[in-house]
């Protein structure tokens, strides 16, 4: 199922959202400038590599943890995370306000990559992506709107089907995916994608959210 809209107003316009969205753009067409070489260089030096925070306790590694939110390493991947970020993080902008928001959205993707690196410390290879900040992103969601309707779209064979769908089935089915496919990636280091970084960032931004909404705005709603 891929997220269209959701039928949740918000009551100002996410600027911060929107900030956000606008740098990984730029980042990525900034990537798209390097040669190979360049490139590969590029997102060593700015990618979150989990052996340089373990077994090497490199000084230089620790801003990677922040600079690895805005790169990316293909168009599908920056799409498909810009759009959950559209989609719902407008409406956490708004629970929270922009200061809060902006905070909150940084601390989930930290918790993030710290998931990633304790359960694979000994990776060397780059984990870039905003990924873990938007996954915090959807459990705020989930705690604050799970009754929003969301409309998805389901290709089902040649045929293209749209639905409208509450949030807390699409979160959750999303979430279970996460979990099922990190707990295959267990005990092997390699490639791809960093779903036990989905994982912890869509648990910190449950555990978070209720200490950086505003107080009028309610759990469960």
């Amino acid at each position: 199922m891929i997220p269209l809209y959701d039928d949740n107003p918000t009551r100002s316009v996410a600027y911060v959202t929107l900030g956000l969205i606008a740098i990984n753009v730029v980042v990525f067409f900034y990537e798209l400038s390097l040669s190979q070489d360049a490139l590969r260089d590029f997102v060593h030096h700015y990618g979150v590599i989990p052996v340089r925070l373990t077994s090497e306790t490199r000084p230089d590694a620790y801003p990677t943890l922040l600079t690895s939110m805005f790169l990316h390493g293909s168009l599908m991947h920056l799409l498909g995370n810009m759009l959950y970020l559209w989609i719902f993080g407008n409406n956490i902008e708004d629970a929270c306000g922009r200061g809060r928001f902006l905070v909150f959205y940084l601390l989930t993707g930290l918790a993030a990559a710290a998931t990633q690196i304790f359960l694979h410390p000994d990776s060397d290879i780059p984990m870039i992506g905003a990924s873990g900040a938007v996954s915090g992103v959807l459990g705020a969601y989930l705690v604050l709107y799970p009754r929003a309707r969301v409309l998805v779209l389901v290709p089902i064979f040649i045929f293209i089907k749209f639905f409208y769908v509450p949030a807390v089935v699409l979160l959750l089915l999303w979430f279970a995916l996460q979990l099922f496919s990190g707990w295959a990636t267990l005990g092997h280091i390699g490639g791809g994608v960093a779903f036990w970084a989905h994982v912890g960032g869509f648990v910190a931004g449950i555990a978070l959210i209720p200490f950086f909404k505003k107080r009028r705005v309610r759990l469960f709603r």
